[in-house]
């Protein structure tokens, strides 16, 4: 089993898909392999620390929890070799090219990324929605062999086939107003480790985020202040999209982007699951549909 991650920032990854991920590997044990990509430098959230400081520390951060996560990890770069800066990622030929080459490498079985809103109302950060859209664009072309051999030059007459990933939309706190969700995975066994994974990410919790005023969260003292309010920030999640669960719950919503699968296969792969019977049944028909009425 091989689930990739892609997303904007470092430390998106922790607060929405971290605890599935470790489960994972607990059940799996070697059979799994996680691998999380980060699309931006890291360079502009922040209000003290200068921007090539910042980038700097947060890569650090990022690093730090991946040892304790037993993940692989890319920081995503361009064709010339740069990384995409803060807020300036754009869909380009260039950006669909890197999230190209880096899916058809690993080749999971499935892709985490963020997700879209249908509501032009509702909230979004820019970054987010620049890498769902760009994984929606590049989920067909997986399997298309020359599409970015112009900026990744490859032997056109010898190629192979290559996987295309059930692609998955995580849960996304910025979003207001539009989150929803097919799947819930109880990730309330990994919640220590998601915690000491994210308290990786100091220049966040303790400096960026309660300074930008949009996580109503007061600065953290310490790992067990930390515990406290990564709980609420679940319970205020589940309370958002009327989830009756007092455990940590990460929350997905499946998409039509790459492999569309059958219901059987998510109840079987996904550890933890915990969704009602009537939601079961809806998420069941949707992809009997999209797959051709099967």
């Amino acid at each position: 089993m091989k689930a990739l991650f892609i997303h904007a920032h470092f430390d998106d990854y922790e607060f929405t898909a971290a605890g599935t991920f470790e489960l994972w590997r607990r059940q799996l044990g070697q059979e799994f392999q996680g691998k999380v990509i980060v699309c931006t430098d890291g360079a502009a959230g922040h209000h003290f620390r200068t921007r090539e400081e910042t980038a700097r520390l947060r890569l650090v951060e990022q690093l730090n929890s991946v040892r304790l996560g037993g993940y692989e990890f890319e920081l995503l770069s361009l064709p010339d070799g740069r990384v995409s800066r803060e807020v300036g990622l754009r869909v380009t030929p260039d950006f669909l090219a890197a999230l190209w080459k880096a899916i058809r490498e690993f080749e999971p079985d499935y892709l985490f990324c963020p997700p879209l809103p249908a509501d032009p109302l509702a909230g979004v950060h820019p970054d987010h929605l620049t890498v769902a859209q760009a994984v929606r664009e590049v989920g067909y072309l997986i399997n298309v062999p020359h599409t970015f051999t112009p900026e990744y030059p490859a032997d056109e007459t010898q190629s192979r086939p290559c996987k295309t990933p059930v692609i998955i939309a995580v849960y996304d706190g910025y979003m207001f107003g539009e989150n929803a969700f097919d799947l819930a995975v109880d990730v309330e066994p990994a919640f220590d480790v998601i915690a000491d994974m994210s308290w990786c990410h100091q220049s966040q919790i303790t400096e960026w985020l309660p300074w930008v005023g949009r996580h109503q969260m007061d600065v953290p003292r310490d790992l067990t202040d930390w515990r406290a309010t990564l709980r609420r920030r679940f319970e205020r999640k589940s309370r958002e999209v009327g989830l009756a669960s007092a455990h940590a719950t990460e929350l997905f919503t499946v998409t039509a982007w790459g492999e569309v699968p059958a219901f059987e296969e998510l109840s079987r792969d996904l550890p933890g699951l915990c969704v009602d019977a009537a939601r079961q049944e809806r998420l069941r028909v949707k992809l009997a549909r999209w797959r051709g009425g099967e």
